[in-house]
């Protein structure tokens, strides 16, 4: 071996990588698709519907059928024109390959051939395209049928006429590349519920599902449209108005051709704001420009119609929007050519330009349905009075939650059963919300006193689903949670006064302590999901059963894991004692630490939140006033049901 120093790589031109068509897309697919998980998966679904989507926009599409294939693939078909084949002028190449196989490739950039479109800035179906095994598409046009294959967005069999046909459209059939994603399984209630979501936005569409694995079709087709989706997302919850009110405008603004339409209306008993936006009828679940317009004129609007109809004295505090944003659900879709996103997904609208159309069409069509229905009007304006005074006592609570230096118990305000750890670096701290006070005694003497902080919670937590602020607030058991974790809540959630970077919600193995589980998980999406966002709530998986023989102990956290343990780590060994652990409680000190405590041995559930319009969905149903619903829901779910304990 040589002596000398080895000298670094050179750096020369020839170091530079440049990657040609879709290989970009392939070697950084995080930059188009957002990520290779389930929700990128899912992404190349929605790309090609809403290329179909557009069609029907422009006027040229009345139907959708998105088929989910038995050997993995999706399949989707429109009405609509289908995309041109004839040579492209430049690139002499057929059209529908020039659109399948080069980025920024498409019909959409000079609102010629659409006024408005959700195409992802023109990448979107050459991305499907590049990170799909096999790609199929077959184009209906002057009466001719034609087809073209890819694989790995290379062209394999070129473009040709595969026989006649009467009516136009298009199909693309995509096949998604497993050595890309994590999984190529698509789920067809994710899908069910972006294309119901579709259908809502564009009266008038229809569109069909059919899951070719299990058989099951689905149809959805609205006529009243944001009116009947507020009127959805409300189910579970008493109106506060008999009807949505329903905002409209589409006029030239600033040059530019653009369209409001609005739906809103509030739950009569709950707090939690429901707002979703669209963009040419694409999710924006960052919000953006519109959101920002719409709550700047209901604020405004509302305001100075209370003051000008004694609805509000002059002495009252104006309502903030919070207050009038309290129990608010509502849906935003705007229309316009040439929209400005931040990022590749467009999950944040960055038009400037739509913020003002929106706050003035906000200003007059409010302004004038509160002149017609004073009324329905007096009823918002009480709604947000109570909502202000919860506010006060949120912001109670926030002081509370207040550190004064230290970060004992006194000078903090923490809660009394709580025993804190003795570092003060929130980055290694855990906080242990432990069931009952025999498993928090248990737990206070098996954790590492330096980091690890007990919170022994007393009986079931309030369901914040169902309650209002107030009755929340005024629950002990939350007070502790929101004391002992320091950030507030909601809109007064300071991430800088975060005492543990890891929240570990810890109960019984058994059904009671999955609904208790239930319960916080819905407190800290609800009140505080920022933390959730933030990666910092956990749950523990504590075992439900011992199996223990001579001087060896194994655990189990379920029946099938027991069972597999037996034929494994005890094959051939009769007599082997099995013990099920009745709650917490039952473990000592250093059971509990061997099995959910050791940060070197035990399991970790990191809770995020994939699709909050999906989670925000599944926690009113589950956890809001409707029993019929969910009964409902439960009969149709039941036969996926696993490791049932009855």
């Amino acid at each position: 071996m040589s002596d000398r120093a080895t000298s670094p790589p050179a750096y020369t031109a020839k170091s530079i990588s440049v990657l040609e068509g879709l290989e970009a897309v392939r070697k950084r697919p995080g930059m188009y698709i957002g990520s290779t998980d389930a929700r990128g998966l899912h992404h190349l679904v929605w790309e090609v519907v809403d290329n179909a989507v557009d069609e029907h926009l422009a006027g040229h599409a009345a139907r959708i059928d998105v088929r989910l294939l038995a050997d993995g693939g999706v399949e989707v078909t429109d009405d609509g024109r289908g995309i041109p084949v004839e040579p492209h002028p430049k690139e002499r190449k057929p059209a529908v390959e020039v659109v399948l196989t080069k980025l920024h490739a498409g019909g959409k950039f000079d609102q010629q051939a659409y006024a408005v479109s959700g195409g992802l800035h023109g990448v979107g179906v050459s991305v499907v395209n590049a990170l799909s095994a096999r790609t199929e598409v077959e184009v209906v046009r002057d009466g001719r049928r034609h087809a073209i294959a890819f694989a790995r967005g290379k062209r394999t069999e070129p473009l040709a006429v595969i026989g006649r046909a009467k009516r136009s459209g298009t199909t693309v059939r995509f096949w998604p590349d497993a050595s890309i994603f994590d999984t190529t399984e698509f789920d067809r209630g994710v899908i069910a519920t972006r294309l119901r979501e579709t259908c809502l936005l564009n009266p008038g569409l229809r569109i069909d599902l059919t899951d070719g694995r299990t058989g099951h079709t689905e149809s959805f087709r609205f006529s009243r449209g944001l009116a009947d989706f507020v009127t959805e997302l409300l189910a579970d919850d008493e109106p506060l108005l008999a009807r949505p009110v329903v905002l409209a405008r589409a006029e030239t603004f600033e040059h530019r051709a653009l369209a409001c339409d609005i739906a809103v209306n509030w739950s009569a008993g709950g707090f939690d704001e429901r707002l979703r936006s669209y963009v040419n009828v694409i999710r924006t679940p960052d919000g953006g420009a519109h959101e920002e317009g719409f709550r700047s004129g209901v604020t405004r609007t509302v305001n100075r119609w209370a003051q000008a109809n004694k609805a509000s004295s002059r002495s009252d505090p104006a309502l903030t929007g919070d207050d009038l944003r309290e129990g608010m659900v509502a849906v935003i879709s705007v229309k316009m050519p040439d929209p400005q996103f931040e990022g590749q997904t467009k999950g944040k609208l960055g038009s400037a330009v739509m913020r003002r159309f929106v706050e003035r069409c906000v200003n007059e069509a409010l302004g004038e349905w509160l002149d017609s229905n004073p009324a329905p009007a007096k009823k918002i304006i009480r709604k947000a009075k109570v909502a202000a005074k919860a506010r006060e006592a949120a912001r109670h609570a926030r002081d509370l939650t207040r550190r004064k230096g230290l970060l004992d118990s006194q000078s903090a305000g923490l809660p009394g059963k709580l025993a804190d750890c003795s570092s003060r670096n929130p980055e290694e701290c855990e906080l242990h919300v432990v069931e009952g006070d025999s498993a928090g005694g248990s737990s206070k003497m098996a954790r590492d006193r330096h980091t690890q902080a007990i919170l022994p919670l007393r009986g079931k937590v309030l369901n914040v689903e169902k309650a209002q602020l107030r009755r929340v607030l005024a629950n002990a058991e939350i007070q502790n949670l929101i004391k002992a974790i320091g950030t507030g809540i909601g809109d007064d959630f300071d991430y800088s006064r975060l005492r543990y970077h890891k929240v570990v919600l810890t109960a019984d193995a058994d059904v009671d302590g999955q609904h208790i589980t239930t319960l916080l998980l819905t407190f800290f999406y609800r009140l505080m999901p920022k933390l959730v966002d933030g990666g910092h709530l956990y749950l523990a998986q504590p075992p439900l059963y011992f199996l223990r023989k001579g001087g060896k102990t194994v655990y189990a956290m379920s029946d099938r894991e027991r069972d597999r343990l037996l034929t494994t780590e005890f094959k051939n060994s009769p007599g082997v004692d099995i013990g099920r652990f009745k709650g917490l409680g039952e473990m000592d000190p250093r059971q509990l630490w061997d099995t959910t405590m050791d940060p070197a041995r035990r399991t970790l559930l990191r809770v995020t939140v994939d699709g909050a319009a999906r989670a925000d969905d599944v926690f009113s149903l589950l956890m809001g006033e409707s029993a019929a619903d969910r009964r409902e829901w439960i009969e149709a779910n039941a036969v996926y049901a696993d490791n049932v304990d009855v």
